[in-house]
């Protein structure tokens, strides 16, 4: 399976990707990247709702460049893994318990035959979902844990009881397959820079939607009532009072405090409560902070440092 390539976003040198297929049938793109000569350790990147491995081919140069390998996946229903409505736009899960498989699939047929230890983990918004689910059940795949803007709720009144038995009573009447109301086929990533909510960097969301515009099957729309439906379920349980304390993996969350995908200020309660835990909130930055200005990605890649065992810059 290739990856696409444009000129204002080639393929990092030496790529290594293709398909794996989970237990429970769903086929996953994966690509990965050697560390630099005499270097070791990896670091699984995962994306977050809507975004795909080429997304994130800045970030496989910046971690390279500190002397990790790099492993990735398309999310099952996105990027160019299998999807399973017949409309490939609609952004669709049975439940977040089945991107737990993704990456259990992916750390067995991957991670572990063809990538050095240590293995650590950075994950963006839906993904950091995944990847605290995965920390509280107790696998212990990845050292340490980095998380961007990780989704442990939404903004405002977006997840009160009466959306969420909305949401609930849609799928149990069938409806789990159509968009969310409101949604539309219209691709996640392609509105006009200044409505964007996600980065205030003009030039990685021109060339975000370049990759779009190169292969449009990479990219979801938006979400449906199921996937809305399973994430409500998976955050809900991040409320619970104990839930945090029980995770016993080092984990940092870097925040965006003009965010509005993703709720700060829940971030910042879930992280008071983790028992190897910290935090940072990035002054200025929205949703996306690996695809912003400079100026905020150097403070997540200051504390990634900090946090990470041997991160220094690669020379």
């Amino acid at each position: 399976m290739t990856l696409v390539s444009i000129p204002a976003n080639p393929v990092p040198e030496g790529a290594v990707s293709g398909i794996i297929k989970t237990p429970d049938g769903a086929e996953l793109r994966f690509a990965r990247w050697l560390p630099p000569s005499g270097r070791k350790g990896t670091v699984c990147v995962f994306t977050g709702r809507g975004e795909m491995i080429e997304k994130y081919f800045e970030t496989v140069r910046d971690l390279r460049d500190r002397g990790f390998a790099v492993a990735m996946i398309d999310w099952r229903g996105q990027g160019h893994s299998s999807r399973r409505l017949r409309d490939p736009r609609k952004g669709y899960v049975r439940s977040f318990a089945d991107y737990e498989i993704d990456v259990e699939s992916f750390v067995q047929q991957v991670v572990l035959p063809d990538c050095p230890p240590p293995y650590f983990a950075l994950a963006h918004s839906m993904g950091g979902t995944v990847l605290l689910r995965i920390a509280h059940a107790g696998k212990r795949w990845f050292d340490r844990v980095v998380l961007s803007a990780p989704m442990i709720d939404l903004p405002g009144r977006l997840t009160t009881l009466p959306v969420r038995a909305f949401a609930r009573a849609l799928r149990l009447l069938g409806q789990g397959g159509q968009y969310v109301p409101g949604g539309s086929g219209k691709l996640t990533g392609t509105d006009a820079f200044l409505s964007n909510p996600v980065t205030s960097d003009p030039v990685r969301y021109a060339r975000n939607a370049a990759i779009l515009d190169e292969d449009p099957t990479l990219g979801i729309a938006a979400p449906t009532v199921a996937w809305a439906d399973s994430a409500f379920r998976a955050m809900v349980t991040f409320r619970k009072y104990d839930y945090p304390s029980k995770i016993r993996q080092p984990i940092l969350m870097l925040a965006a405090s003009n965010d509005t995908v993703v709720s700060t200020p829940a971030i910042e309660e879930f992280a008071y409560h983790l028992r190897a835990g910290s935090h940072l909130v990035i002054a200025g930055s929205k949703h996306e902070i690996l695809q912003e200005q400079d100026r905020y990605r150097s403070q997540f890649w200051a504390a990634f440092d900090a946090f990470i065992p041997g991160s220094p810059p690669f020379k």
